[in-house]
């Protein structure tokens, strides 16, 4: 569906059931939630979808082995059920979205006997809460065996290894996948369309004000409630509901590297326990390079935040000390920075130490807001709310959550051999043809078809994303602006920062072609992409 018809669906006069705020992957799995249980539901999001916090992760379905260790130490419950819930739709995920996430072997090194039974005991608890929705016994390994498995650590000192499993994906793709599942099942998705104001009667809140922010028109979208799936930036929509309102969330910023494949072997990924100050750290392989991640420090509220050069020199530091191979700030292929947004605990120390569960909430004027939650849980967070919203708001659910039946696009008839059929009867390179079967899935055959038109030329070269990609993504994925594609229907942004400049001039050239921008609008879309290529994606 073309983005005006979208746009006129969501300025219909009839209110609809549920109106979302925010394109994350939380925002877009109530749509999809509500949408399944045949609500009228719309969602919003100023900018694109995922383009905050969600599509800024460490790219890890997990349960997350630091909250295990803290639901240990300090006997907190609440932390041992997060990550029992969380191992549980890890489980789910990987059976929903094959395409786009997978099992994922990490090591874990270790310097000192004692660390041994201490890491083994801890990771086999992991399996343990996992239970039968477990992808992987964790296991011992010798120092042979652990640099086998990841030759580019530091040898002197390694007394052994741990191996355990979890899984990976591709976290933007994948809300766009929730996204267009939404929209199959009947819900109006608009990106870059914002929220100006709340419209209230009688001090109840019976809609929004939107505004179209390409085209700077605004209209009123009435509803019979509000959900506030905003992330970090949560607190600032309750302060528009209600300006007394206490803040319930603190924001901490992780950043992550990109550095070339050699940092990282293509199977494995790599878990340091315990950094100087106690923080977890991940390298690991992604999209044919090494990711490396993440900080977390206390931050200031941005739309699109800049990694400190200290927490940039900060994981240098530990990668030097943990890799044989040196590492500096020339080998940076591209870095980013991410918000979470964690319930505030007024006795917490740290950010480190706030908890990664979810509340929700519905204000005196009827806004529901939920706020924490990490992405592995998205989906239970969702039904939640739609839970909470039937409850209410007395809306009229037909059917009760259905959504950890329901795959999401692209993965119905996914096969895992795809690529290599997809290469064979299109005549597509081999790394094109994988690369398309992974990020689409079943729908590669549509690109595939686009490229036989002429348009398979790659938009980088040693990247394997292809002009096609660009016509499908403003045809078929709701992406309205240059970087939109370059930083998330593809991850040319997040993996290489100057391929993805270069690609820039051609990415607006195809979108203005399908697009029918004219010619102010194709220097603006350049101008701006450019800009974000140059200071925070």
């Amino acid at each position: 569906m073309k983005r005006d018809q979208i746009l006129q669906r969501l300025k219909t006069d009839k209110p609809f059931d549920m109106i979302v705020i925010g394109g994350g992957a939380t925002g877009c799995g109530i749509a999809l939630d509500a949408a399944s249980r045949g609500l009228d539901v719309a969602l919003v999001e100023k900018n694109d979808l995922a383009e905050g916090t969600s599509g800024r992760s460490t790219k890890l379905l997990h349960g997350g082995v630091r909250y295990l260790e803290m639901a240990v130490k300090h006997l907190d419950r609440g932390q041992y059920h997060l990550v029992r819930d969380a191992l549980k739709e890890r489980a789910i995920l990987l059976r929903l979205a094959p395409h786009l996430s997978h099992r994922l072997p990490l090591v874990t090194p270790l310097y000192k006997w004692i660390q041994i039974p201490y890491i083994f005991s801890g990771l086999k608890l992991y399996d343990i809460l996992a239970g039968s929705k477990g992808i992987g016994t964790s296991r011992l390994l010798g120092r042979k065996k652990a640099l086998d498995r990841f030759p580019m650590l530091h040898a002197d000192g390694l007394k052994a290894g741990v191996l355990y499993y979890d899984g990976q994906f591709n976290d933007a793709r994948m809300a766009v996948s929730i996204a267009l599942t939404a929209a199959q099942h009947g819900a109006v998705v608009a990106n870059h369309v914002g929220v100006t104001e709340l419209i209230k009667e009688d001090g109840k809140i019976m809609g929004v004000l939107v505004e179209d922010l390409v085209k700077d028109v605004s209209w009123p979208v009435f509803s019979r409630c509000v959900v506030n799936a905003t992330g970090p930036f949560a607190d600032k929509l309750r302060l528009m509901d209600d300006s007394a309102s206490r803040p319930m969330l603190k924001v901490s910023e992780g950043i992550h590297l990109v550095l070339d494949k050699r940092f990282a072997p293509p199977d494995t990924g790599l878990l340091i326990p315990k950094t100087e100050d106690g923080r977890v750290l991940f390298v690991l392989p992604w999209e044919g390079y090494a990711l490396v991640g993440t900080t977390d420090e206390p931050a200031q509220i941005s739309e699109h935040p800049c990694p400190p050069k200290d927490d940039i020199s900060y994981l240098l530091r530990h990668l030097n000390r943990y890799f044989d191979l040196k590492v500096s700030e020339t080998d940076i292929k591209a870095t980013w920075s991410g918000l979470r947004p964690l319930v505030f605990d007024p006795k917490a120390s740290d950010t480190a130490r706030l908890t990664r569960d979810h509340i929700i909430e519905v204000s005196p004027s009827g806004l529901i807001t939920i706020a924490g939650g990490k992405w592995t849980t998205y989906r239970r967070m969702a039904a939640d709310v739609v839970n909470r919203a039937v409850s209410a708001f007395n809306l009229k659910s037909p059917r009760k959550c259905r959504t950890h039946g329901i795959p999401l696009a692209g993965a119905a008839s996914w096969d895992p051999e795809g690529g290599r059929k997809l290469a064979d009867s299109h005549g597509l390179d081999s790394r094109v043809a994988e690369h398309l079967n992974n990020a689409y899935g079943d729908r590669a055959h549509l690109l595939a078809q686009i490229i036989q038109d002429g348009h398979g030329k790659l938009l980088a070269e040693g990247h394997p994303y292809v002009e096609a990609e660009v016509i499908y993504a403003a045809r078929h994925e709701f992406a309205v602006r240059a970087i939109d594609v370059l930083a998330r229907r593809t991850a040319l942004a997040l993996l290489d920062t100057e391929a993805a400049k270069r690609a820039v001039p051609r990415v607006v050239e195809l979108m203005a072609d399908e697009l029918k921008w004219d010619p102010v609008r194709r220097r603006t879309e350049e101008t701006l992409a450019e800009e974000r290529l140059s200071t925070a994606i």
